[in-house]
């Protein structure tokens, strides 16, 4: 497919890659040693191949910058480098970074409400985020086992429970394909969840 003037990523693009990779340096993925970038990437990946503009695509680089990486400041610097749209598709995927973190029921169910609010881009982000976090969730369990559900702060309940208040919440946006993808993984995690109960 030849790329079009619109789809091409510029050093913008390049600048978040090495600001989102020096953010998140020291950090990994849960319950394991995997470099938290990875995470980031597979996001990216995700926002651009449904069609995601640069904005958007700089915004999965640092969705989860300012919750995890310094707060106020990291939004300012993200303000400051990358513009307002950029900050407000962050802002729209943030939870709460109050220290310290309320519960984490509360934290979700605020984040719930926020999508139901949320622009098209902002859900996008959202699900590439969610979607790859269920992949990851999915791959973990065929190597651990109902273990995996220990590493969630929701644990099995609480995981399936806001996977499936934000697929209502999803239906609102553009990203069928997405969306239809995550239907797909929740519907294998429910049956996971199920055949744990069995046990």
């Amino acid at each position: 497919m030849k790329m079009t003037e619109q789809s091409k990523l510029s050093t913008r693009f390049e600048e978040a890659l090495v600001f989102a990779t020096q953010l998140h340096q020291t950090q990994v993925r849960k319950g394991g040693d995997i470099p938290y970038i990875s995470h980031l990437l597979g996001v990216t990946a995700l926002v651009l191949e449904d069609g995601g503009d640069e904005d958007e695509a700089i915004a999965a680089l640092l969705h989860d910058a300012v919750e995890d990486q310094g707060g106020a400041e990291t939004r300012e610097a993200i303000l400051q480098r990358f513009g307002e749209r950029v900050v407000a598709i962050v802002d729209g995927c943030t939870e709460l970074y109050a220290v310290p973190k309320p519960p984490w029921r509360d934290r979700k169910l605020r984040y719930l409400e926020q999508m139901q609010q949320a622009s098209p881009e902002v859900l996008r982000v959202s699900m590439a985020d969610k979607l790859h976090n269920a992949r990851s969730i999915l791959m973990d369990w065929h190597q651990e086992g109902e273990a995996v559900w220990q590493k969630l702060k929701g644990g099995q309940a609480g995981t399936l429970w806001f996977y499936h208040n934000l697929l209502e919440a999803y239906r609102r946006g553009n990203s069928p394909v997405l969306l239809a993808e995550l239907e797909r993984l929740v519907a294998q995690l429910d049956c996971l969840g199920m055949a744990g109960g069995e046990e």
